[in-house]
C-alpha cells in the first residue's frame, strides 16, 4: 500500500503550493495538475485537518503552505493523504490485517516488524525539503 494516488496528489499539490503566496483553490490546483477536482478537494481538507497547509475561507481563500518543506515529512503527509500509516505488507504489525492473527508468532513476523520499522523511520526523517 505504500503510496497510493492520493498520496501522489498530495505531494503534487505541496509541490505547487510551495511556490505560491497567495491561497489557491482546489479547482485551481486540480486543473493544474490534471486531478479530478473532488478527490483533490478531499486531499486537501485532509492536509489542512493535520496541519500540512492552512485553509482560507472567502473568496479569495483556498489553500496555502505555512510552514516550511523542511519542517513536513513525507510520512506525515502521506497519513494525513491515506488516512494511516503507510505498510508495505498487509501483515504489517500496526496495518491489524494479519491473514491468520499470528502476528507474534508468525515464522516472517519479525523480519516483517524490522522491515516496517526502517521504512517507518526513513520516511519520518525524509523532509519535503529532500524531495522537492
Amino acid at each position: 500500500m505504500l503510496l497510493t494516488r492520493a498520496s501522489e496528489y498530495a505531494l503534487l499539490s505541496l509541490d505547487v503550493l510551495r511556490n505560491t503566496d497567495t491561497p489557491l483553490g482546489a479547482e485551481q490546483l486540480a486543473n493544474e495538475l490534471s486531478i479530478p477536482k473532488s478527490f483533490l478537494a478531499k486531499i486537501l481538507q485532509s492536509l489542512a485537518r493535520h496541519n500540512i497547509i492552512d485553509s482560507k475561507k472567502g473568496s479569495r481563500g483556498g489553500f496555502i503552505l505555512t510552514k516550511d518543506l523542511k519542517d513536513i515529512s513525507v510520512n506525515s503527509v502521506i497519513f494525513a493523504a491515506e488516512g494511516k500509516t503507510p505498510a508495505v505488507f498487509d501483515c504489517a504489525t500496526y496495518s491489524n490485517s494479519c491473514p491468520k492473527g499470528a502476528i507474534g508468532t508468525c515464522a516472517i513476523s519479525p523480519f516483517l516488524i524490522n522491515f516496517q520499522t526502517k521504512i517507518d523511520n526513513f520516511l519520518d526523517g525524509l523532509m519535503l525539503s529532500d524531495i522537492l
